[in-house]
């Protein structure tokens, strides 16, 4: 762990990082959100009433996650601006009947990807909570985290899912 922050300057300010000098290299990143919507909401949305008044919930969500991914530097006031090479968001319902959230980005530049995938796969969660808050507000967003990381100067893997 390093023992400063990069967005800090000498005097504390907040500062965007220069990675003008950073050579350029393939990354990739991958963020996972978890919902649990409960039994009564996740039964509809598995079977085969996937629709809400507001649209199909999954696919709905796939799109507002990469939207949001691809605006990322927009969003987050010292993110630099970058243009994906790729994002794709997963969806799926685990065992423990929990909607799992992958977002996936990749690009090739000087700066990594690991908050686009974050945003991503938050938005996607977020995405889900409106789409079925109508049914219940009991819906809870339990966790966003960062899986993997390749590319720049150290590759990380979560090593427990």
């Amino acid at each position: 762990m390093k023992d400063q922050f990069t967005h800090l300057d000498a005097d504390g300010n907040p500062s965007m990082v220069n990675v003008g000098a950073k050579r350029v290299t393939y990354r990739t990143a991958k963020a996972r959100s978890i919902v649990d919507v409960g039994p009564e909401i996740l039964e509809l949305l598995t079977g085969n009433e996937i629709q809400t008044k507001k649209g199909p919930v999954f696919q709905t969500a796939i799109i507002a996650g990469v939207m949001a991914a691809k605006k990322t530097g927009e969003l987050i006031p010292l993110c630099h601006p970058l243009g994906l090479d790729n994002c794709q968001i997963d969806i799926q319902v685990n065992a423990d009947q929990l909607i799992v959230i992958d977002c996936t980005a990749s690009l090739t530049a000087k700066t990594g990807v690991e908050m686009e995938a974050l945003t991503g796969a938050t938005i996607a969660a977020l995405t889900i909570y409106d789409m079925c808050k109508a049914l219940s507000h009991d819906i809870i967003i339990r966790e966003t985290k960062l899986m993997e990381k390749t590319g720049g100067k150290r590759d990380f893997k979560r090593e427990k899912q």
